[in-house]
């Protein structure tokens, strides 16, 4: 699943959408875990164009009325994420999947790989960085809330990333589970953010697998996590090479 996220937006990086241009602004977010329940940045429609803004990362339902019962509700679930094949059936995700889609920006995503290698009998979890090449940034498919701490005041939008079936390439990295964000190209974006979807377009884009030859995954050190570059390439000997 997506858990693990990179952005890295430099002075000059503009993000076009159905013709309207914009600058997006400098952002510098080499590793971020989702499970931080931090901030992260999204484009969502606004009322002639789009709009960027920083969104926490984890969609809240309305019906919630605390910070406590949000904490509470990880004890059990995340919502981090959003499974494109259940979208439209989830009590949770199927009115922000119906009315309330984003971006979610990425210039690149961490997952795990697992493999035994010749003399050893146990899975090691080898990690990857995977990126689409040649490009600063990506778009994600998700779906945001607004949400009010009912005890607090405070107001924000909360989201999640849509997750599709892997394609060949992500079923050899992430080969538990075989999933994936749900990547789109800048028409797919824009499609994604119109207001006049049909459910059975939504969930068309929602299950979208980008092609494996647009992606570039490469494997990472094991303690990337508390390095100063995550990104940085390593090579393992023990390990088979993917199947491109």
């Amino acid at each position: 699943m997506c858990y693990y996220n990179s952005i890295n937006l430099d002075k000059g990086n503009k993000v076009s959408l159905n013709g309207i241009i914009k600058e997006l602004p400098i952002i510098q977010r080499p590793l971020q875990s989702g499970f931080e329940y931090g901030d992260w940045a999204i484009i969502k429609p606004g009322d002639f164009d789009f709009v960027f803004e920083l969104a926490h990362w984890e969609l809240i339902a309305p019906w919630v009325n605390s910070s406590l019962e949000v904490m509470k509700g990880r004890e059990k679930f995340n919502t981090l994420n959003a499974t494109a094949e259940r979208l439209l059936e989830s009590k949770l995700f199927k009115q922000p999947a119906l009315k309330r889609r984003c971006l979610v920006l990425s210039s690149g995503f961490y997952e795990w790989r697992h493999f035994t290698p010749i003399g050893t009998k146990k899975d090691i979890a080898y990690p990857y960085h995977i990126c689409v090449k040649d490009k600063p940034y990506f778009f994600m498919a998700g779906i945001y809330q607004p949400w009010v701490d009912v005890e607090s005041g405070e107001m924000m939008d909360t989201f999640s990333i849509i997750t599709t079936k892997a394609n060949t390439l992500m079923s050899q990295i992430h080969n538990k589970k075989k999933r994936m964000p749900t990547i789109l190209n800048e028409q797919q974006a824009a499609a994604w953010l119109s207001p006049n979807l049909s459910p059975a377009e939504i969930m068309e884009l929602a299950s979208t697998q980008i092609e494996n030859d647009l992606l570039k995954a490469y494997t990472i050190k094991k303690d990337f996590r508390t390095t100063y570059d995550p990104k940085e390439a390593f090579h393992y000997e023990e390990l088979d090479a993917l199947n491109l």
